[in-house]
């Protein structure tokens, strides 16, 4: 995890191989960042290279089996819930592929900027289960389009995110930093208090619905064996392309 101080904004790049996938390592790594700039003015959460997150790290969860789903799991729930409650003015600047969890991730944040790949929830089409506090995340931006994405796993490109809420603002790739950047800016201006405040009512409900996720009953599914089954023949599918 990169963090580069630019003025009043601190900006987070998520770092790990080629598209940045995530893994407990980068979950991990990821929250406590995140949870050492509680009191920064405002922070930009971009990743590095040619995406923003393509999600789980798949073959590293079936590797690890049981116990370090288990783990994994108890993670990711924890990262998307870091994100989604930072108290701070969080923006997304989604320069690449944001899948599943990396779309999980870019809905938490407060503002989404979006330069180029394509974003969606993927999950069911892998054959794992959505759990609520992803599910909450993504109702929070995308609120009655939520069924179809999720149900469909479609990924979409950024004019196509655009039009059902999962991102804000479409740019140029070039444009993309400075974008964020200046949202943040102009975040961090408002008095602290007054944001922090607003932005914890706006989410209260989501909050509420997120604290009910049964998350033993979803790691009991993941490790289930239909379900790594069907994870292992994703993989196999994938390396075909």
């Amino acid at each position: 995890m990169a963090v580069e101080e630019r003025g009043a904004v601190s900006v987070v790049r998520i770092e790990n191989g080629p598209v940045n996938v995530l893994g407990l390592d980068t979950l991990r790594e990821l929250a406590a960042t995140l949870d050492g700039l509680t009191e920064a003015p405002a922070v930009v959460l971009t990743g590095a290279g040619r995406a923003f997150s393509a999600g789980v790290d798949l073959k590293l969860l079936l590797d690890g089996g049981e116990s370090y789903t288990r783990e994994f799991l108890l993670a990711l729930g924890g990262v998307f819930r870091t994100v989604f409650e930072h108290p701070r003015p969080l923006v997304a600047a989604v320069n690449g592929h944001a899948i599943a969890g990396g779309c999980v991730i870019a809905a938490g944040c407060d503002y989404r900027f979006m330069s180029a790949g394509t974003i969606g929830v993927a999950e069911l089409l892998v054959g794992v289960p959505f759990p609520a506090t992803a599910l909450e995340a993504i109702r929070f931006v995308a609120g009655p389009r939520t069924a179809a994405l999720v149900l469909t796993g479609r990924t979409l490109k950024p004019s196509d995110a655009l039009a059902v809420g999962l991102v804000d603002e479409v740019v140029e790739p070039d444009a993309l930093l400075d974008a964020a950047l200046a949202r943040a800016e102009a975040f961090a201006a408002i008095p602290a208090a007054s944001f922090t405040m607003t932005k914890a009512a706006l989410r209260a409900d989501a909050r509420r619905l997120m604290a009910a996720d049964d998350i033993d009953g979803v790691i009991e599914v993941w490790n289930s064996a239909p379900v790594r089954a069907a994870i292992s023949g994703y993989l196999e599918r994938l390396a075909r392309r």
